[in-house]
């Protein structure tokens, strides 16, 4: 009895190590696409009912988001983790850390350092982002 209870207790921390890995790997997916601004591979990792909530205060919807991207109002050039927790509750992954993101807003050049909390949502199998917000460390 003791055997199936650790060998159900390594199940269930392998999961979490591939949900873990799983969760990251998408993040750091929809960080390329936005450096890229591969709107098609944004339009597949983000929820339906995303918010994003930019260090800035601006608020967008996931067509909101797309579209900065896609018109190029926003440009990432590099997102750079510098660190990363991820906790689970049934299926939502919140996922925080701390991001270093340059680009180019609306003709103006950023490099700031963040704090973040990512919130992604599994729905068919799929993480998706359903909430960002940042805010800027000094």
């Amino acid at each position: 009895m003791l055997f199936l209870s650790l060998l159900g207790s390594i199940a269930i921390l392998f999961g979490q190590t591939n949900n873990t890995r799983t969760v990251l790997a998408v993040e750091q997916a929809r960080f390329d696409a936005m450096i890229q601004s591969d709107t098609i591979k944004l339009e597949t990792l983000l929820d339906k009912k995303l918010l994003y909530i930019h260090s800035n205060g601006l608020k967008e919807t996931k067509k909101d988001h797309i579209r900065s991207i896609g018109t190029r109002k926003i440009v990432y050039q590099q997102m750079n983790r510098a660190e990363n927790s991820i906790r689970f509750f049934g299926k939502t992954a919140i996922s925080a850390g701390v991001i270093q993101v340059k680009g180019i807003l609306s003709g103006t050049p950023f490099d700031v350092r963040m704090l973040y909390t990512a919130i992604y949502r599994k729905r068919k199998h799929k993480w998706l982002l359903v909430n960002w917000q940042s805010t800027r460390l000094s």
